[in-house]
């Protein structure tokens, strides 16, 4: 009988032990709120906080489409059931008018909400950490300022044990620990800027970095690329000249295609669009330059030798040739040669040729559209075919521009069509 109360009280002292543990890792760093608030807003600070926030693509997840700016319940799909986001609106019952500014700063920086639950990382406080308390202020200032919407809040809707605050807990305590600005003495502070604008407001980590089977991603791996959970897309890697690596770019050509969309090495589609349309090409001049200097900085990956790629069955080859020539070649050429400030050309083209077709085939099927912004304000587009083509159709004109002018990449299957349509539900 001793023994057995004595493994009980070793249990439950080694599990008192795990919770205080717990619990520290998720209060480290965390100092008491002040009880008043003490920001002074200002015209100055409200102005500045528009511009954070655009930086940071706040409305792209916190407003519906057709919906008041701001005011959330748009559903964020993950591996693990759908996070809706919060109503960022003054609305002091649904949105944030209650909140301080020292509140709003424990959401940005550690990812606690005003009433001390934690947030789930589809905010994405593991980047915003780095954020200053100044430009977190000035972000604050310019939500208070927005209309108030009263648009109700929406439950998240996650699978167990996802669903739970110490499920939460214990992925805080493995993979979240609160940050500072990450500066290099010795770059050049244009460099130094640029990492505080990638790797915290326009936290493109949260995109370009493979995500573990927890859905955390390590600085290890940062910017090597990976399959976008949200969106399942593929975000390219940035430090590899064969993906999205722009290193040997122009520094002007990386601030023309943040700022337009648009550079004679390539444009953006897809995700990265919007994040044009909505984010980047609001930049100032300098802070789209110091991104660009960031990223050209970023140490590259060692690439492999290319794996010997298997030709393409001949059938595969000319079927895939036929519906080129009948529904792409008009606009991107009979070599692939694409036309210059229009169509982009397909020969060479790094995009065509990833590893992972997953964009090549969802942008055949839902069609590509560059951002209009000011410097690019009537893109070309390309039309969807997901209606117009088969399966079988798809998977042969991907695998002949895979294969043709140079080009030189592993064939795409059926399968891999069937499921870019059962992504979008198409």
């Amino acid at each position: 009988m001793k023994r057995i109360l004595w493994t009980i009280s070793s249990v439950l002292a080694a599990l008192g032990i795990a919770a205080a543990l717990l619990i520290s890792l998720n209060l480290r760093g965390e100092e008491p709120l002040p009880a008043t608030e003490t920001l002074q807003s200002t015209p100055v600070l409200v102005q500045r906080g528009e511009y954070l926030a655009r930086v940071g693509n706040c409305m792209a997840c916190h407003t519906t489409q057709g919906g008041a700016p701001f005011a959330g319940g748009r559903g964020i799909e993950t591996p693990f059931g759908v996070v809706h986001s919060s109503n960022l609106t003054p609305d002091r019952v649904q949105g944030i008018g209650s909140w301080t500014s020292a509140e709003f700063w424990r959401a940005m920086h550690h990812g606690r909400s005003k009433d001390g639950r934690l947030l789930y990382p589809a905010f994405p406080y593991p980047n915003y950490t780095q954020v200053t308390r100044e430009d977190s202020d000035a972000i604050f200032a310019y939500l208070q300022s927005v209309p108030a919407a009263p648009d109700t809040n929406r439950a998240h809707a996650l699978r167990f044990p996802y669903n739970t605050q110490a499920a939460l807990a214990v992925w805080r305590a493995l993979f979240f620990a609160p940050g500072t600005p990450p500066t290099e003495p010795t770059q050049t502070a244009e460099y130094n800027r640029g990492a505080y604008l990638v790797n915290g407001l326009g936290h493109c980590t949260a995109c370009h970095t493979p995500r573990n089977a927890l859905g955390a991603t390590t600085d290890a791996k940062a910017f090597t690329g990976g399959l976008i959970p949200v969106q399942n897309w593929y975000a390219p890697a940035l430090n590899a000249a064969h993906e999205a690596g722009v290193k040997e770019w122009r520094t002007d050509d990386v601030v023309a295609l943040l700022k337009t969309g648009v550079a004679p090495q390539g444009s953006v589609l897809g995700p990265m669009a919007e994040v044009v349309f909505r984010s980047t090409q609001y930049l100032s001049d300098a802070d789209a330059r110091a991104m660009a200097v960031y990223l050209q900085g970023l140490p590259q990956q060692d690439r492999k030798a290319p794996a010997t790629v298997a030709a393409p069955p001949a059938s595969a080859m000319a079927r895939g040739g036929k519906v080129y020539e009948q529904q792409c070649a008009q606009c991107h050429g009979d070599r692939g040669q694409g036309e210059p400030g229009a169509f982009p050309a397909l020969a060479g083209n790094r995009a065509i040729t990833l590893a992972d077709p997953t964009n090549l085939v969802r942008v055949v099927l839902q069609g590509g559209y560059l951002p209009a912004t000011a410097g690019n304000p009537r893109p070309h587009g390309m039309p969807p075919f997901q209606q117009t083509l088969s399966d079988e159709e798809v998977a042969a004109v991907t695998t002949f521009v895979r294969n043709s002018w140079g080009n030189q990449a592993p064939g795409v299957g059926t399968i891999e069509v069937y499921r870019a349509r059962e992504r979008r539900g198409m």
